[in-house]
């Protein structure tokens, strides 16, 4: 799904007050973090993810790839953190960080 110019507007500033829920170190995309991320966006909708990669290409590569085995949209990068979405049409209200801050 790509996500129109709108969506990643006001996705962008729903993201600018969320802290990262998933860390990506140095052992790359293991089970464990692709789960985690999983369970995250299952909850929330839209997440932060930091990556503690240093070098960047390498850190772009884990980002898509993330992405693609969680098939959801990267909606923004900015240095180590990956702002992600993907929809859950029976996401509960208190924790869906989209229904929380719907203007």
């Amino acid at each position: 799904m790509s996500l129109t110019q709108d969506q990643k507007k006001r996705f962008k500033q729903i993201g600018h007050h969320l802290k990262p829920v998933v860390m990506v170190a140095g052992n790359g995309l293991t089970e464990g973090v692709v789960n985690e991320t999983e369970r995250a966006l299952v909850d929330h909708e839209l997440i932060k993810v930091r990556f503690s990669i240093t070098e960047r290409e390498p850190r772009l590569e884990l980002m898509h790839e993330l992405c693609g085995q969680t098939r959801a949209d990267l909606v923004q990068i900015i240095g180590k953190l990956a702002l992600i979405y993907r929809a859950n049409p029976k996401a509960n209200p208190k924790l869906s960080n989209l229904k929380r801050y719907a203007e």
